[in-house]
Parts: C-alpha cells; structure tokens; sequence
C-alpha cells in the first residue's frame, strides 16, 4: 500500500479507499468513524475531520500491510483484532473513538518489542 494511492487532488479519495480495500464507501465511513453523508459531498470529504479520519486509517494500514503480507489482511486486523490493553477495542474502535494516537503508540511499543 503507497499512501499516494488513495489520495486524489489535494485530498484523500474514499472511493480510492474503498476500491484498494475491495470494500464499500459506507464501509470506509464506517471504519473510520464517519458518518456515510462525511463521505458523500465532496465539501464534507474534503472538511478537516473528515481528511484527518481517513489520513489516520490510512496510516495505521500502511504501517501494519508489511507485517500481514497485504492490505486486506491490515484492513482485516484494524477491524478485528483487539489490541491488548485496550479493554478488547481494535484498531478501529480507536480511531473512531478519535483515539488514533493510541494505536500509532501501540504500534511503536510492539515495533520496540513491549507487546508481543
């Protein structure tokens, strides 16, 4: 996954999103906790919130593609699996919950070896 992939002009693309997932719009909306009409008007997708949501995915999924061979299996693990020392929340749950910073710091805890 190149992060330049999903960008389109001066923004994140949802649909560019979606289709290098092999998923929906209203699925990428919902993965990064946006609601299906911040990805359906171009002046919502474009709104700061909006581009910072789907920036964090993006980076989350960049950053764990190499460790699952693809970027369906790092899609498959934000959405799914719980994050040890996180109640049982997945990367997802984070980021929606706008706790993006969290994953990215787990991810350097395990990177460090912390967490295994």
């Amino acid at each position: 996954m190149t992060i330049a992939t999903f960008i389109d002009g001066p923004a994140f693309s949802p649909k560019r999103i979606a289709e290098g997932l092999l998923t929906s719009i209203d699925d990428v909306a919902r993965s990064a906790g946006l609601g299906r009409d911040a990805l359906s008007r171009r002046d919502r997708i474009t709104a700061p919130r909006t581009q910072r949501r789907l920036r964090e995915m993006v980076e989350i999924l960049n950053r764990v593609s190499p460790r699952f061979g693809s970027d369906l299996g790092a899609y498959a693990w934000y959405r799914s699996e719980p994050l040890s020392g996180f109640g049982g929340m997945t990367a997802m749950h984070l980021v929606t919950q706008g706790r993006a910073d969290a994953v990215m710091d787990y991810l350097d805890a395990v990177d460090a070896g912390i967490f295994a």
